[in-house]
Order: C-alpha cells, then structure tokens, then sequence
C-alpha cells in the first residue's frame, strides 16, 4: 500500500485512530513488560538486603555478648 503524503499515511483511509491506538497500546504494553518486572526485582534485592543486613548485626550481636 502506497501513500501519497504524510497525512494520507497518518489517516490510513479513514482507520487511522484505530491502527495508531492499537500501535500505542502494544506499546504500552511492551512497556510495561520490561518495566515492571525489573522495578519488582530492584525492589525484591533491596528488601532481601535489608533483611541480610539485620541479621549480620545480630549475628555480631551474640558473638559479642
């Protein structure tokens, strides 16, 4: 399919807004994919070092006492 300017591209016939809100929502989506997940695990790795870092100090604790 060919088009003749930059606006008849844009407009798609007439299906333009569907075909441009289908390609903004698969990338939203594709987004969010590679987001998400990585903020999860970031947030994972610091609770699991908090929680490593808690019990280090009451390991030191007991052998110090």
């Amino acid at each position: 399919m060919s088009f003749d300017s930059l606006s008849a591209f844009v407009s798609m016939g007439g299906h333009g807004l569907y075909v441009w809100m289908a390609y903004g929502v698969t990338l939203v989506v594709l987004l969010t994919n590679l987001v998400w997940p990585a903020r999860v695990r970031a947030g994972f790795v610091r609770a699991e070092k908090r929680v490593q870092s808690r019990q280090a100090e009451r390991k030191t604790e007991k052998e110090a006492s």
